[in-house]
């Protein structure tokens, strides 16, 4: 079995001041280590657009069938390298993400005895602990996943377009125009959906700290059911709303791919498998393009779990 990481020793027991010193101190120089290796299997995914076009217009269109058979035991070797990395990512960065989890637990503990003195809870803080536990949790999936996703998602995009330019620089400025709305409203939506998380943990953490109190307390608490329900169908809305428009304004770029460069193709500008290589490239793009607006919202909460956690080790209630 593979070992927990060991945490280098600063001799400073105290929490990281933020969250990016938080994910320093957790991951260190791996975390170099996770961005590299995740960019370069994001960069490994447009080999296989460029594998297609060169199967239809050097291999299929004239008949060639030796460069047929190399090309495609090309294009399994790529697919197979691009498997094996991403399983070798996955993995450190479940390590990494595991570590940080249990180095935190550990250490949360230790520090919650010393700034309280005492080696037991009362129910109300070992609710808060149990919440914290499930914050942490989220928090060291952060360290190992967030940033090298993020680093991956980015790079796959300059590359997607920085590809669609050489190979045909008018059809990309055509496709990427089609793109603007999404741009646009990406960005409100997400807005909106990040206000309405923040509300979700400042009612959830609310509800933690308040539990086993007295029966006004808990009289409180069921007055904030309903605005947890509420907020939680304002996200519904929110979110899966976003996705319908995403999903719908993500089909303009492959549009405008098969009809603009149909056009080029009848007039003899263009080829089929540039038209085939630009389509596989837009589908490359609504992931990454969702994930970075993840991130953005998963940054914005692990910020706030972070501030949780440490108020709660330094001897708050963490409400």
């Amino acid at each position: 079995m593979p070992r927990i990481r060991r945490m280098p020793r600063s001799g400073d027991d105290s929490p990281a001041g933020s969250l990016w010193g938080y994910v320093i101190r957790m991951s260190g120089a791996h975390q170099a280590g996770l961005c590299l290796l995740a960019v370069l299997a994001a960069l490994l995914d447009l080999v296989p657009v460029e594998l297609q076009r060169r199967l239809i217009d050097d291999a299929i269109t004239p008949g060639d069938v030796g460069l047929l058979w190399t090309l495609a035991i090309i294009y399994a070797g790529v697919a197979l390298t691009q498997q094996v990395l991403k399983l070798g990512l996955r993995m450190y960065q479940g390590w990494i993400s595991e570590s940080a989890i249990v180095h935190t637990r550990r250490h949360s503990l230790k520090m919650r005895v010393r700034a309280t003195g005492k080696e037991t809870e009362d129910e109300g803080h070992g609710v808060s602990a149990v919440v914290l536990g499930n914050e942490i949790d989220r928090l060291g999936g952060f360290v190992g996943n967030g940033v090298s996703d993020a680093c991956a998602n980015f790079a796959m995009l300059i590359g997607v377009f920085a590809y669609m330019t050489w190979t045909q620089p008018e059809l990309a400025l055509v496709s990427a125009a089609l793109l603007g709305p999404q741009a646009l409203a990406a960005p409100l939506l997400q807005g909106r959906l990040n206000r309405l998380m923040n509300v979700r943990f400042r009612l959830l953490r609310t509800l933690g700290a308040r539990a086993g109190e007295t029966k006004a307390a808990q009289a409180r608490v069921g007055r904030l059911l309903p605005r947890i329900y509420g907020n939680r169908l304002a996200i519904y809305l929110v979110k899966y709303g976003m996705k319908a428009l995403l999903n719908l304004l993500n089909q303009f770029g492959p549009l405008a791919a098969l009809g603009y460069g149909g056009w080029l193709v009848t007039q003899g500008e263009t080829t089929v498998g540039v038209v085939v290589a630009f389509v596989s490239a837009f589908q490359r793009l609504s992931a990454p393009l969702r994930q970075l607006l993840t991130f953005y919202r998963q940054w914005q909460q692990a910020r706030v779990q972070h501030d949780l956690v440490a108020g709660w080790m330094s001897g708050g209630r963490g409400s």
